[in-house]
């Protein structure tokens, strides 16, 4: 499973992500809960695909959606 397929399934399932970290080259996202509040995982990537995927977002909650997801 990619890093953004991840997200996505984490996302549809209801959960929240959030990106805790954010350098030229990777990211780290920290996975929360379905309520938002409790972070059960983390992970840093600097896959390409995943650094496009996110754009500007700061996490799932964020309106800005991506190109790719339609």
């Amino acid at each position: 499973m990619t890093p953004v397929d991840m997200l996505l399934r984490w996302e549809n399932s209801g959960a929240v992500w959030r990106v805790v970290d954010r350098r030229p080259d990777s990211v780290t996202i920290a996975l929360y809960d379905c309520a938002g509040g409790q972070e059960v995982d983390r992970f840093r990537s600097a896959d390409p695909a995943l650094l496009r995927f996110l754009g500007q977002r700061t996490g799932s909650e964020d309106p800005d959606a991506d190109p790719e997801r339609g």
